[in-house]
């Protein structure tokens, strides 16, 4: 699945809410193939779950503050993990990683890339809520 890095936040929160139902439903198929395994390949600019919203010239997807955000959750979440995140590498998201990053969500430590974004209180809300209803399980 290709992902750019802040979707790696969104995952993390993900209940079914979304821009419009044709990008929730490619949202949810995307957040249950990594949870069977399937590796995420991580690319800059927009990615598979964008690719309902690539349709409108104006889709924020394409903004440099979107690509802002990617570089900041790329940093975080690396530090974070451990590892480098950056444009072609590939992995799976396992059970532990996701753990660690929501918990890094949960105390702000990966929480730099959300600053501004219009789905930010309710991913804290999710995130207060210990992720319950989250198409990631828990």
């Amino acid at each position: 699945m290709r992902l750019r890095a802040h979707h790696l936040l969104c995952l993390l929160t993900f209940t079914g809410k979304g821009y419009n139902p044709f990008f929730v439903a490619r949202f949810a198929v995307i957040a249950r193939r990594i949870h069977r395994g399937a590796e995420v390949e991580i690319v800059s600019g927009p990615d598979d779950i964008c690719a309902p919203m690539l349709t409108d010239p104006q889709a924020h997807c394409r903004n440099a503050s979107v690509c802002q955000r990617d570089d900041q959750a790329a940093q975080d979440v690396g530090a974070l993990l451990g590892r480098a995140i950056r444009p072609g590498d590939r992995f799976p998201l396992e059970a532990a990683s996701i753990a660690r990053m929501r918990a890094g969500f949960v105390n702000s430590q990966i929480r730099a890339a959300c600053s501004g974004c219009d789905w930010a209180e309710l991913c804290s809300d999710i995130a207060g809520a210990r992720y319950a209803g989250t198409i990631l399980p828990v």
